[in-house]
């Protein structure tokens, strides 16, 4: 089935029918209710989105990877294309033209995209971060006019909350919005924004209340804000490790003018609004992760059958054959781990536990899993021409965004803490 054909049948399947068979968000049937009992079989409609993206992946990601590594090249065509069927924006909801997919579906999207490269990926998972503190505490006129128009053409967004003095402590936020009027006045600084330079509009996280002394509770206020606002000035394009074709760039906001009825809920709910965006973000994070991890066993998988030593394929050796099976066993599991905490989402629970646990443990998978493909490959591994190379620089951020490795064990100690002690 070609993907075009795979589009259709998408489009067939769950646009036009689907909407009339059903006003809620789509979810898998057999994982998202606890009714149904414990399963790990897939619905048709999931099969289908894994398998598109899968084929993209496979034929129109993997044969330029490499090329927009080199260059840094934003991946316009490809995200063109991903958008055309129907592998962007799938979690919008119905009534903004979406498709209202689960968390569930989109981390299947999401792993099969990374397979592919997580630059791609990240450019493209990037508008799910931007698009979540509007999705879960937008009124109806915002979700419409900003969420609307991402599925009217294949538009950007992004998440704007990191400073440079300010990562993981979000209670650190300098920038500063000050109400006049109808309006508020945004002046400071963000740094490390994927999709900076190209999104059509902004989350930006500000500080509200002027004393130091607030809590983040309450001293904070998100706002969408329009990316050609007078007073914003983008940074270059950082060059980063890896995940080259990813746009990060610092942006500057002086006197920005943003209107009030841009504000998200209320004065004061922006940290609760940045934080609980994470809970439903982190799973499909994992899912890249594992994408990453898969791909790096595969291609060590196939080099080690082919490449011989002493007479043998390289794979006959108990060192590598344990190799190999040591990083299944990690795929697997982070697997498991982001599937479990996407599941809990679709079944309208809170997942911050299960949340930080995949985001973690995919995060740390994935990077070991590179470096012991980089390992098998030996060295022809540390040499651009073969792809795991690539795959080891591109793992390393995913200890890092969305909330560091440490961060994460952090969270996972408070929640398990706070269940102990109840």
């Amino acid at each position: 089935m070609s993907a075009l054909s795979a589009s259709r049948l998408l489009r067939t399947l769950l646009w036009p029918g689907w909407r009339s068979r059903s006003s809620k968000p789509a979810q898998n049937v057999q994982l998202s209710k606890p009714g149904n009992g414990f399963s790990f079989e897939l619905t048709d409609e999931q099969k289908e989105f894994q398998a598109t993206a899968r084929k993209f992946a496979l034929e129109e990601i993997i044969p330029v990877a490499a090329e927009y590594d080199r260059t840094g090249e934003y991946p316009v065509p490809l995200i063109k294309r991903a958008w055309e069927l129907g592998l962007m924006n799938s979690h919008i909801p119905e009534s903004c033209g979406g498709l209202g997919l689960g968390t569930f579906e989109t981390c299947l999207i999401t792993e099969e995209l990374a397979y592919g490269c997580t630059g791609v990926q990240t450019a493209i998972e990037a508008n799910s971060l931007g698009q979540m503190p509007v999705i879960i505490a937008g009124n109806e006129q915002q979700k419409k006019k900003y969420l609307g128009r991402m599925t009217e053409e294949p538009l950007m967004c992004a998440y704007c909350v990191t400073e440079p003095g300010a990562g993981s402590d979000v209670a650190g936020i300098r920038t500063r919005a000050e109400r006049k009027g109808d309006e508020y006045v945004i002046n400071g600084q963000k740094m490390w924004i994927t999709n900076g330079g190209k999104a059509n509009w902004y989350f930006l996280l500000a500080r509200t209340d002027p004393d130091p002394r607030a809590p983040a509770s309450k001293a904070f206020t998100g706002f969408i804000v329009e990316a050609n606002t007078p007073g914003i000035q983008i940074g270059r394009k950082e060059l980063n490790m890896g995940q080259r074709c990813s746009d990060t760039r610092g942006i500057v906001f002086e006197d920005v003018r943003v209107p009030k009825e841009n504000v998200l809920i209320a004065e004061g709910a922006g940290f609760k609004i940045a934080m609980g965006a994470f809970d439903k973000t982190r799973p499909p994070v994992a899912a890249g992760a594992v994408g990453l991890a898969r791909r790096a066993l595969d291609e060590a998988t196939k080099y080690a059958l082919e490449r011989k030593t002493f007479g043998k394929p390289i794979v006959e050796h108990q060192a590598v054959a344990f190799l190999l099976a040591e990083m299944a066993m990690k795929v697997e599991l982070a697997r498991m781990g982001y599937q479990r905490a996407a599941w809990e989402v679709d079944a309208g629970r809170r997942n911050t536990f299960y949340a930080s646990i995949a985001k973690a443990f995919a995060g740390d998978v994935a990077n070991q899993v590179a470096t012991d493909a980089v390992q098998i490959f030996g060295g022809n591994g540390f040499n651009t021409e073969y792809p795991v190379e690539k795959l080891m620089r591109d793992a390393k951020i995913y200890q890092i965004y969305e909330g560091t490795a440490q961060i994460q064990r952090v969270i996972i100690a408070r929640e398990h803490l706070g269940r102990y002690k109840a």
